[in-house]
C-alpha cells in the first residue's frame, strides 16, 4: 500500500493546527510533620490564610499560619491517615460548604455533610465559611420582635430579629432550655431555627433533636453538631457553618433564629489549635486574637436593609460561666461584642425560680424598639418592682417589724417572681403573656394567694379562649398588637376573678 507524501504532510498540519498548549500547574508540598490534628507543610509558597488543602487518603485541610518556612494546618478528618512525608496539594479555594433549603430538618457536622443516617443533601450552591460581616450602611436598625415565648425575657429583656443576646451562666443553669425553648416558640412562624452543638455529648444533641422532632420543630430547623469527641478544628469551624447556613436564608429576605451552644468550650478548642500551631499564649493562654474568633463570628448578625431584602440574623450565644464570674476573660470578651444578656443564677434555679433569670444584671440594649406595644405598656414598672424586691428580701431578713408599705411591696414582689415562673418548653403567645402581666400590675393578683398565682394564671388563659368577649379580646391583641381599648380587659377580668376560687 503506497502513502502519498503530500497526504501525511498535510495530516501533520492539520495536527499542528489543532494542537493547545494546555500547561496546568499545580502548587504542592510537603508533609513535615503532624499530630494532634495539625499538619505544618513544607514548599507552599502561594497558599492563602484559610484555603483548603488536599492531602492523601481523602483527608482536607485549611491553612491557619502563614510561616516563613512552612505553612501550619489544621485537619479536617481523620489525621492519623496523614504520616511525614506526604504530598499535599493546594486548591486556591477558600473552605466552603453546600447551603440551601435542603439542609433544613437535617443534622450535618460543620463541613456541611449530613450525620443522620438520613442519605445525601443535594446542594446546587456553596458558601465560603469565613466572611467579611455585612457593612453597617446594608444595614437597619433591629425594630422587629422575635418572640421567645417566656413571660421574663419578652417582657423584660426583649430580643429584635437582627440582634445579638448573650445568654449566661453557670453549669445546669437552663441555659440551652431558653434556646430551646425559643426554637419551640417560632413554630407556625416564618423563622429558620439554626442550632449550633459545640463540644456537647452526643446524647445531649439527640435529647435536643428528640426535643424538637416530637414538637414538630426541626420542620424548620437545622443542628449543626461537632461533639465533644470529635477534634478541636471540627469544634472550631462549627459556628462559622452554621452562620453561613444562615446567611443563605437572610440574603433571600428570610428570618433566621442561630444558637451556639457553647463559645466558650469553641475558644478551648481553638487554644488548642494555638498552642498546638505555637502561637503565642496570652491572658489564660489564650492566644491574642481570641476576641476577633468572636467578634467576626457574631458581627456577622444583622437586619438587613429593605433593599436587600429585610432579612436577618439573630444571634443567641451562650457562655458558661465558673461559680458566677462574669468578670472572667472569655465572658467580658462576649459581653462587650453583643447587645445584651440573659444572666442565669444558681441561687434562683436552686430555689424554684423557672427560667432562672437575674433581672437586675440581664439587659437588652435594643429594649422596647423590639417589644409589642401590649407587652410595653404591660411590663414598665416590672424590673424596678423586681429589683426593688429583691433588695426588701435581702434587707428585711435582718429584721421583723415592718410597715404597710414595705409589707405591700414585698407581697408584689413575692407575686411578680411567682407569675413570672414558666415550665420547661410551655412557651406562650404574647397576647396572653400581656394578660397575665396585666393581672399583675393591676393588681388582681394581690386578691390571690402567692401559692395559687400559677393555677390562676391557667385558669384565666383558658377563661379568655372559651369566653366570646375573651376570644374577641385576645384577637383584636393578635391583630394590633396592643392592649384593647376601653375597659373591657378590665371588665373581663373582674367577672374572671369573682368566679375563682
Amino acid at each position: 500500500m503506497k502513502i502519498d507524501s503530500l497526504e501525511i504532510s498535510s495530516l501533520i498540519k492539520e495536527q499542528i493546527k489543532k494542537y493547545e498548549k494546555d500547561l496546568k500547574t499545580e502548587n504542592i508540598g510537603t508533609v513535615i510533620s503532624v499530630g494532634d490534628g495539625i499538619a505544618l507543610v513544607y514548599g507552599l509558597d502561594n497558599a492563602m490564610s484559610g484555603e483548603l488543602l488536599v492531602f492523601p487518603n481523602g483527608v482536607s485541610g485549611m491553612v491557619q499560619n502563614l510561616e516563613k518556612n512552612n505553612v501550619g494546618a489544621i485537619l479536617l478528618n481523620d489525621s492519623s491517615l496523614v504520616k511525614e512525608g506526604d504530598l499535599v496539594k493546594s486548591t486556591g479555594r477558600i473552605l466552603e460548604i453546600g447551603v440551601g433549603e435542603n439542609y433544613i430538618g437535617r443534622i450535618v457536622n460543620p463541613l456541611g455533610q449530613p450525620i443522620d443516617g438520613l442519605g445525601k443533601i443535594e446542594t446546587k450552591k456553596t458558601r465560603p465559611i469565613e466572611r467579611k460581616a455585612t457593612g453597617v450602611i446594608e444595614r437597619q436598625s433591629v425594630n422587629q420582635p422575635l418572640e421567645t415565648g417566656l413571660k421574663v425575657l419578652d417582657a423584660l429583656v426583649p430580643i429584635g430579629r437582627g440582634q445579638r443576646e448573650l445568654i449566661i451562666g453557670d453549669r445546669q443553669t437552663g441555659k440551652t432550655s431558653i434556646a430551646v425553648d425559643t426554637i419551640l416558640n417560632q413554630k407556625g412562624g416564618d423563622v429558620i431555627c439554626i442550632y449550633v452543638a459545640i463540644g456537647q455529648k452526643q446524647t445531649s444533641v439527640l435529647n435536643i433533636y428528640e426535643t424538637l422532632k416530637q414538637q414538630g420543630a426541626m420542620d424548620y430547623s437545622i443542628i449543626v453538631a461537632a461533639n465533644a469527641s470529635d477534634p478541636a478544628p471540627l469544634l472550631y469551624l462549627a459556628p462559622y457553618a452554621g452562620v453561613t447556613l444562615g446567611e443563605e436564608f437572610m440574603f433571600e429576605g428570610k428570618h433566621v433564629l442561630i444558637i451556639y451552644d457553647d463559645l466558650t468550650k469553641h475558644a478551648i478548642a481553638y487554644r488548642e489549635l494555638s498552642l498546638l500551631l505555637r502561637r503565642p499564649p496570652g491572658r489564660e493562654a489564650f492566644p491574642g486574637d481570641v476576641f476577633y474568633l468572636h467578634s467576626r463570628l457574631l458581627e456577622r448578625a444583622a437586619k438587613l436593609s429593605d433593599e436587600l431584602g429585610g432579612g436577618s440574623i439573630t444571634a443567641l450565644p451562650i457562655i458558661e460561666t465558673q461559680e458566677g464570674d462574669i468578670s472572667a476573660y472569655i465572658p467580658t470578651n462576649v459581653i462587650s461584642i453583643t447587645d445584651g444578656q440573659i444572666f442565669l443564677q444558681s441561687k434562683l434555679f436552686y430555689s424554684g425560680v423557672r427560667p432562672a433569670i437575674n433581672a437586675g444584671l440581664s439587659v437588652s440594649r435594643v429594649g422596647g424598639a423590639a417589644q409589642h406595644k401590649a407587652i410595653k405598656k404591660v411590663s414598665g414598672t416590672l424590673r424596678l418592682d423586681l429589683a426593688s424586691y429583691r433588695e426588701l428580701e435581702a434587707f428585711t431578713q435582718f429584721g421583723s417589724d415592718l410597715d404597710d408599705a414595705t409589707k405591700a411591696r414585698l407581697d408584689r414582689g413575692e407575686r411578680t417572681v411567682e407569675i413570672l415562673k414558666q415550665g420547661l418548653h410551655e412557651t406562650l403567645p404574647f397576647e396572653l403573656q400581656a394578660i397575665s402581666i396585666y393581672s399583675l400590675t393591676k393588681g388582681y393578683l394581690d386578691r390571690v394567694k402567692v401559692v395559687d398565682i400559677l393555677r390562676f394564671e391557667a385558669e384565666v388563659h383558658a377563661f379568655m379562649q372559651r369566653d366570646e368577649e375573651g376570644k374577641k379580646i385576645l384577637q383584636e391583641m393578635r391583630k394590633t398588637k396592643n392592649l384593647p381599648e376601653g375597659d373591657s380587659l378590665n371588665n373581663i377580668l373582674d367577672k374572671f376573678v369573682s368566679e375563682f376560687i
